[in-house]
């Protein structure tokens, strides 16, 4: 045998037992980083939400070496305080004009999007009628009370040609300019919407409640429609400013951002949620 083809023959084998050590690591990059945990914080999730998470949390470990850990609320407002306070990571709950809601009523507060997860557009139910048009006059409809999703049920209401609404940025019922069927608007725990439709003429509820709740999308009489305006409800991950760029929760993000998980909302959630980071307008 020639010199040069053992030479050739010797870096092959080389080559060889590289490529088997890359892979004695599960064939990903987590056998080369270090380690990482980052605790993230949700509301309320579903069965759905679950599964969701779970493939998330497999394409971090397997892909950044990151495991991830959830604490779980069942409010709006403790994740936030969590966050900016150290006490978890990151939170994962809120749309991108809940988080600027929230940092323009807490001055102290430091939170920023650092990506998007998914959108879930804002429904009108009703176990009364079938269409948005037949609410009666004097209907009460609920809506959420917390600013941001309160501000987001009006501008659907508005959409749904029921009311009109001055330019507020963050309408309340006290900013209805027109209101001609005399809907009674009443605000509540976001927890309770779904609760109420056998009670109520209409509800609008949150998706993560509609799913928690197990809302059937039948009795669905109008969606938000989804516009380049509506991006601002796009739900995000959310960091402290200082900690947006920690490469464990930039890898977190990419692992949300895959086509495995995207699959899984799709599976998980059929209509009522989609993902958020590759839309295009």
């Amino acid at each position: 045998m020639k010199r040069s083809t053992k030479w050739i023959i010797g870096i092959i084998v080389v080559v060889v037992i590289v490529i088997a050590g890359y892979f004695s690591f599960g064939g990903s990059l987590s056998g080369k980083q270090k380690a990482q945990t980052v605790t993230i914080g949700r509301v309320a999730p579903s069965k759905a939400d679950e599964s969701i998470w779970d493939v998330v949390s497999k394409q971090a470990k397997n892909k950044y070496n990151v495991t991830i850990k959830f604490r779980d609320f069942t409010d709006y407002v403790q994740p936030n305080k969590a966050v900016q306070n150290g006490e978890i990571d990151l939170n994962s709950f809120q749309t991108k004009q809940y988080l600027d809601v929230w940092n323009a009523a807490h001055k102290n507060s430091t939170l920023v999007s650092i990506g998007y997860t998914v959108t879930t557009p804002l429904r009108l139910y009703s176990h009364k009628v079938s269409n948005v048009k037949n609410l009666k006059r004097g209907a009460t409809i609920v809506i959420d009370n917390d600013a941001a999703n309160q501000a987001r049920s009006l501008e659907l209401l508005q959409s749904a040609g029921l009311i009109k609404l001055n330019n507020s940025k963050t309408p309340t019922p006290s900013d209805i300019v027109s209101n001609p069927k005399k809907f009674k608007i009443t605000p509540i725990d976001a927890n309770q919407t779904a609760r109420q439709l056998d009670d109520v003429d209409a509800a609008i509820v949150n998706g993560g409640f509609a799913s928690t709740d197990h809302v059937n999308l039948k009795y669905s009489i109008y969606k938000e429609p989804l516009t380049k305006t509506n991006e601002q409800y796009f739900n995000v991950i959310a960091a402290t400013s200082k900690n947006r760029n920690k490469k464990a929760y930039k890898d977190v993000v990419k692992a949300y951002q895959t086509k495995a998980v995207k699959k899984q909302i799709n599976k998980s959630y059929g209509q009522l949620e989609r993902s958020a980071w590759d839309i295009k307008f």
